[in-house]
């Protein structure tokens, strides 16, 4: 037994003489290759080992992989000298995730492979979560624009009163809030425009009954041609002309109510009508009594009265009131505090006289009358404030002066013509396009 194991290992030894004798080293070569016999060499730099392809792509997103690393390297004739030598690495990513993922690697594999396993759950959860919080986004946004959708279809059919369901408190529930604000505003706003609309056709209808109230014609006398115009600054004016002929004699009236509107337009009617019965009702006492004169001082007192008992203590209107005789060529007039007339004679301007204070203010007032002789060519001119007190831009009046002279410059034409010059004068006087008060002329020319 101690022979054979004394050849036994004699064997060995030279079976491993036998193989280091097959390893050939060539000094010139960078690179090592095996043979085909199971030598191995060193390969000319350049070369490559046979076999050293990389392996073919699993699929279509199997890319190669190339990239380098400086390593240490020590050199075969001199092996106590290191130097860094360049790794250069071709291969496929498949390759490599095979060998990071393959079990039994080392520690740092293995911690690298929980690394990824962590960060490929979280990334997982993170999509789940967005997936959620996008589904209830989506559902959230399309419910609102859903139900905005049938609030504007609602609209559109006249449907104000269903609101739309406001929930949470995102930009798109205060968009619903503000259209629910929207539709109720406009729910109002209708209101207010069918109202708007009723009392516009209501005021329609007073217009025209206030175009009734004033003449439709001048009136066809002999010796004087009167004209009167009214320019309202809303639908409806508070001015008041007349002109009437009432036993061969012409009497003329001019009034200016307070305020303006429907209920200035009411009491305009009102002195018109208390003014027709007082000239009635002296015509038929001057016919019963041999011919009693008529008194304008009289029938504006008996007015003021009846307006002072009919109608509220701030309604009140100026007033001027006057009858021409024909016959005598007298002009009898009570001005009860308005604004003076002007009597155009040969280029000068006279001013009338004013007789009393306004009517349907004091049930006390006492009021006087005055006579004036007209003559051929005489131009007596009666106005409201409306065409003496609008302002212009600067905050001036036109005043009486501008129109004494613009009557001046146009007394030869046309009682039309100079009421209508005078008009436009004024509105060019203020430059807007809306009126601030009623603009009313009465025009008289004795031939």
């Amino acid at each position: 037994m101690p022979k054979q194991n004394v050849e036994r290992g004699a064997h060995r030894r030279a079976r491993r003489a036998a193989s280091r004798q097959k390893v050939k080293i060539n000094a010139g070569s960078t690179k090592v290759g095996a043979q085909g016999n199971g030598d191995f060499r060193l390969l000319p730099a350049g070369g490559d080992a046979p076999q050293a392809v990389i392996p073919p792509p699993v699929n279509r997103f199997d890319v190669d992989v190339r990239w380098g690393s400086l390593i240490p390297a020590v050199e075969w004739e001199h092996p106590n000298k290191t130097d860094s030598a360049l790794l250069a690495v071709h291969t496929r990513l498949s390759t490599i995730l095979a060998t990071i993922l393959r079990p039994g690697g080392d520690e740092l594999q293995g911690g690298v492979l929980y690394v990824f396993y962590v960060v490929a759950v979280a990334f997982l959860i993170v999509a789940i979560a967005g997936l959620a919080i996008g589904i209830s986004m989506s559902r959230s946004i399309t419910s609102a624009v859903h139900s905005l959708y049938q609030g504007t279809q609602r609209v559109m059919q006249g449907e104000f009163s269903q609101l739309i369901q406001v929930s949470g408190r995102d930009q798109l529930a205060e968009l619903s809030t503000s259209f629910n604000s929207m539709t109720q505003n406009l729910e109002r706003l209708l209101a207010v425009a069918k109202e708007k609309e009723r009392m516009q056709a209501e005021i329609e209808i007073a217009r025209g009954v206030q175009d009734q109230l004033y003449p439709k014609a001048p009136p066809v006398f002999e010796g004087l041609r009167v004209l009167g115009m009214c320019d309202p600054a809303r639908m409806v004016s508070g001015d008041y002309y007349d002109y009437q002929l009432v036993d061969g004699k012409l009497a003329l009236a001019l009034g200016d109510v307070a305020g303006k509107g429907i209920s200035a337009a009411l009491l305009m009617a009102t002195i018109q009508a208390a003014m027709r019965m007082e000239l009635r009702a002296s015509s038929e006492a001057a016919a019963s009594m041999n011919g009693l004169r008529f008194s304008t001082a009289r029938m504006v007192s008996e007015l003021n009265q009846q307006l002072y008992a009919t109608t509220s203590p701030e309604k009140y209107a100026t007033f001027f009131f006057a009858i021409y005789d024909e016959a005598t060529g007298l002009l009898t007039y009570t001005n009860a505090g308005h604004l003076q007339p002007v009597l155009f004679r040969d280029g000068v301007a006279t001013l009338l006289e004013v007789n009393g204070t306004v009517v349907g203010a004091f049930p006390f007032s006492k009021y006087e009358e005055s006579k004036l002789e007209l003559l051929s060519g005489d131009l007596l001119v009666c106005y409201t404030d409306g065409i003496t007190e609008p302002e212009n831009e600067y905050g001036e009046m036109f005043g009486e002066e501008r129109l004494i002279e613009l009557v001046a410059k146009n007394s030869d034409r046309d009682e039309a013509q100079i009421i209508q010059s005078v008009m436009e004068r004024v509105r060019e006087w203020t430059g807007v396009p809306e009126l601030s008060d009623d603009m009313t002329v009465l025009l008289a020319r004795k031939r």
